[in-house]
C-alpha cells in the first residue's frame, strides 16, 4: 500500500483522495473545516469547459496553455469517472451554447466522493507535512484571508462578501512555499459574483440564487458616479472592478425594458426582485431600477505554480484553487480544473512512491 496525505476535502482534495485509493494507495485526508465539500458544496454544481479550445485561450489569455490544454482534453473522461462513482447528475448540459459539461447535485457529488475516500480528519488542518510521504494540497485558495486579499487583490478586502467557505485562508500557499514551491500568475485576480448589498442578508445556501448577473444590461457606476462597461459574458471583469471601488460597492441601473432579458435560467427582473426581497437597497425612478451591489469573492485565481502532473515541489502536489494560473485573465470552470488536476496529482503522487 502506498501512503499519501491530502490537505483539504473540497472538490480537488476529494477527487485526489478517491483516485489515489482507486490506485491502491492508503490515503489520509486532513480537513480544516467541520465538513467535507469545501466551497464546491455551495456552488451550482456545474463542471464545464469551453467547446472550442481557441475560445478557452481567448477567454483566459494569461493562463498557462499547457495546464489549460490538460483540463480541456481530460475533462470529458473525468466527468465520466465522476458519474461512475454514482455522483447524481441534474443535467447533461450547462445552459450555455459555448460550453459543454454536466450539472451535478453538489451534496450528492460530495457524498459520492466521500464514500470512496475513507478516513477524513475533520477539524484537523495539515500543519506539518510528513517527511518521505507525497502530499497533495487542496485547501481552497486564500479568499478567506482578509490580510492576503488586502495585500494581493484589493485594499477594500474588508468590504468584500466571502462567497465561499470561511476556512480557505492560504494554508496551501504556506505549505507549498515552505517546501520550495513558486507562485503562479494571477495572484491579484479572483472569481466572484455581485451580490445584494447590505443590509441584505446573503446566507451561504443562497449564494447562487442571489447572484446579480445582469451588468451587461445595466449602467454600472461607483459611489463617485464613475461608469464601468461589462466586457465579458461572465461579468468577472465587473466584479473585479467593483471589488476595487470604495467599500467594494457598485450600482446597477437597469431600464424597465431590460427586465425580461434572460441570463441562464433567470430573468433580470427575477434577479432584481431576489435582491429586493433579501433587503438590498433597490429604487425605481424614471422607468429604471437601481440596485446596490457588493462584490462577493468566491475563489482566488492565483496560487502555487504546478506542472502538468500537478507537481509544485519535490514530493508536493497541488490541485483545486491551490493550483493557480489556469483561469488567469478571465474565467473558466474552477470545478473542472479541480477535477482534472485532482486526478492528475493523485496519479503522479502515487506513481512517485512506486518509482513510476
Amino acid at each position: 500500500m502506498t501512503g499519501l496525505v491530502v490537505a483539504g476535502a473540497g472538490m480537488g482534495g476529494l477527487v485526489a483522495a478517491a483516485r489515489a485509493r482507486g490506485l491502491g494507495a492508503s490515503v489520509l485526508v486532513h480537513e480544516k473545516g467541520d465538513r467535507p465539500g469545501g466551497s464546491m458544496l455551495l456552488s451550482s454544481g456545474v463542471v464545464w469547459r469551453y467547446r472550442q479550445w481557441e475560445r478557452f485561450r481567448a477567454e483566459c489569455p494569461g493562463g498557462d496553455p499547457k495546464l489549460q490544454r490538460l483540463v480541456w482534453e481530460r475533462l470529458d473522461d473525468a466527468l465520466a469517472w465522476l458519474q461512475s462513482l454514482g455522483a447524481p447528475v441534474v443535467a447533461h448540459e450547462t445552459g450555455n451554447p459555448d460550453t459543454a459539461g454536466v450539472r451535478f447535485d453538489p451534496r450528492g457529488l460530495t457524498e459520492a466522493l466521500v464514500r470512496r475516500v475513507g478516513e477524513i480528519r475533520l477539524g484537523e488542518p495539515l500543519i506539518e507535512p510528513p517527511e518521505g510521504v507525497p502530499v497533495i494540497v487542496a485547501t481552497g485558495g486564500f479568499q478567506g484571508s482578509r490580510s492576503l486579499v488586502r495585500e494581493l487583490v484589493t485594499p477594500e478586502a474588508d468590504s468584500l462578501v466571502l462567497r465561499a467557505n470561511p476556512w480557505s485562508v492560504g494554508d496551501g500557499l504556506r505549505l507549498g512555499l515552505a517546501r520550495g514551491a513558486q507562485l503562479s500568475e494571477g495572484l491579484d485576480e479572483f472569481y466572484g459574483r455581485a451580490l445584494p448589498a447590505p443590509p441584505a442578508r446573503v446566507p451561504p445556501e443562497r449564494f447562487v440564487e442571489l447572484s446579480q448577473l445582469y451588468a451587461r444590461f445595466a449602467t454600472v457606476t461607483n459611489v463617485r458616479g464613475e461608469r464601468y462597461e461589462a466586457r465579458t459574458w461572465s461579468e468577472i471583469d465587473v466584479v473585479q472592478w467593483t471589488a476595487r471601488q470604495p467599500a467594494a460597492r457598485a450600482w446597477y441601473t437597469v431600464p424597465e425594458e431590460a427586465l425580461g432579458e434572460r441570463v441562464g435560467d433567470r430573468t433580470v427582473g427575477e434577479m432584481v426582485e431576489a435582491a429586493r426581497a433579501a433587503g438590498a437597497p433597490v429604487a425605481r425612478r424614471d422607468r429604471a431600477i437601481k440596485v446596490e451591489v457588493v462584490a462577493g469573492i468566491t475563489s482566488t485565481l492565483g496560487g502555487l505554480k504546478v506542472d502538468e502532473q500537478g507537481r509544485a515541489a519535490d514530493g508536493l502536489f497541488a490541485c483545486g484553487t491551490d493550483a493557480g494560473g489556469i483561469s488567469t485573465g478571465g474565467y473558466s470552470s474552477g470545478l473542472a480544473a479541480a477535477l482534472v488536476l485532482g486526478l492528475v496529482a493523485a496519479e503522479a503522487a502515487v506513481g512517485s512512491r512506486r518509482g513510476v
